[in-house]
């Protein structure tokens, strides 16, 4: 039998999965501070539910997920984010509703070295939103960054203004989306490259007019927005970059359009932007817990844990514990040898071990060692 994980799955334990849940703690903390409210919703659903409709089908996420079926022959999928199930969920909710969620995705895609098939995403969004509700995700995304060492380089860039460019430079209709597939490229592949894709819709130039200057965006009306985006930005003392390169790759974006970066990891750590499901215009943020934990640097504030080990005193071992933990106190109970006790602890990192023994029991005073040190003291329990 074989018990390795499967291509693109991967098991967390120790400092790792440590690490990942202190970063958890951190973001639902910042959400719940923003006003967000929990929510979980269904790992499979209905696949149709999860292609959404035809003008999706080509979205490369969408085109990635995992097909399946039940015993009564349904057709299923995994979901492969959370945004398209709060359709169902924003149903007679009074607006602004926000929402977070974390939890795990899945994509049936090729496995890079910060990409993996089964991945955690956590996300925030605000159903009924504006260009004010935009500059607070992206005060929220630089607060949770900032407390997990990340110093953040926030790009943004606008949909309805990329759409316009492609107008004004005489792009098919038909050809619209696959232009913006192709330049959703841009950062991964080499610009030349790039271009000779685009020469199949005679789109070659817009690179060019992408890389003008700021002053060239002034004459679509839609730059008005990416212009108001920075003026609230400031107002939450955000610094954020027009990056009118950047497209994002799901189809249902209408408006502004945010992508994080940070230093130490070549991909995209958060990621999120405006759209309109049943007729409420929206805005999320999504952050890749995965990526994130690669260069977060969290701040030494791991609580004291104690190791109790019971010397043949199991009575007494549980009271003791008990009460540490009402204290509010990690602990856990050993029974065993004082040095199996103690290779324990070091191996989970405990930070004191109290032994109890007889002696210790009728005395009313308990070896207690401190395993970063390695002093030990009598004390009162």
């Amino acid at each position: 039998m074989k018990t390795d994980t499967v291509k693109g799955f991967k098991d967390y334990t120790g400092e790792e999965a440590e690490k990942r849940a202190s970063i958890k703690k951190v973001i639902t903390y910042i959400f719940e501070r923003y006003g967000f409210k929990p929510a979980e919703t269904p790992i499979i659903e209905y696949e149709e539910f999860v292609k959404g409709p035809e003008s999706q089908s080509e979205d490369e996420a969408v085109s990635d997920i995992f097909k399946l079926k039940d015993k009564g022959n349904r057709k299923l999928a995994l979901r492969y984010e959370f945004t398209f199930q709060l359709k169902r969920l924003m149903k007679n909710k009074k607006l602004p509703f926000k929402r977070y969620q974390i939890g795990e995705v899945f994509r049936d895609e090729p496995v890079t070295k910060n990409r993996l098939r089964q991945f955690i995403q956590c996300d925030a969004d605000v159903i009924g939103s504006s260009v004010k509700d935009e500059a607070e995700i992206l005060s929220l995304a630089r607060d949770i960054l900032s407390n997990l060492g990340i110093k953040p380089i926030i790009l943004i860039n606008n949909r309805k203004l990329l759409n316009e460019i492609l107008e004004d430079q005489g792009i098919k209709e038909k050809d619209k989306a696959k232009v913006l597939k192709e330049l959703d490229k841009y950062d991964k592949l080499p610009e030349k490259e790039v271009k000779n894709n685009l020469k199949k819709y005679k789109a070659e130039n817009i690179l060019s007019s992408l890389k003008k200057g700021e002053k060239f965006f002034n004459q679509f009306p839609s730059y008005k927005e990416i212009i108001s985006l920075k003026e609230y930005c400031k107002l939450y003392g955000v610094e954020v970059m027009f990056a009118p390169t950047m497209v994002r790759g799901l189809s249902y974006y209408n408006g502004s359009i945010f992508e994080i970066k940070a230093k130490g990891i070549k991909e995209t750590i958060v990621a999120g932007g405006s759209f309109m499901f049943n007729n409420i215009q929206s805005t999320g943020i999504s952050f890749g817990l995965d990526r994130i934990s690669e260069i977060a640097k969290l701040k030494d504030s791991k609580e004291e844990s104690y190791l109790v080990v019971s010397l043949g005193q199991d009575k007494k071992a549980i009271e003791i514990t008990q009460k540490l933990r009402i204290k509010g106190k990690i602990t856990s109970l050993f029974y065993g040898k004082p040095s199996k006790a103690l290779e324990y602890a070091n191996s989970y990192k405990y930070s004191k071990v109290i032994f109890v023994g007889e002696k210790e029991v009728k005395s009313g005073k308990f070896k207690v060692k401190d395993m970063k040190t390695g002093k030990e003291k009598r004390l009162k329990i």
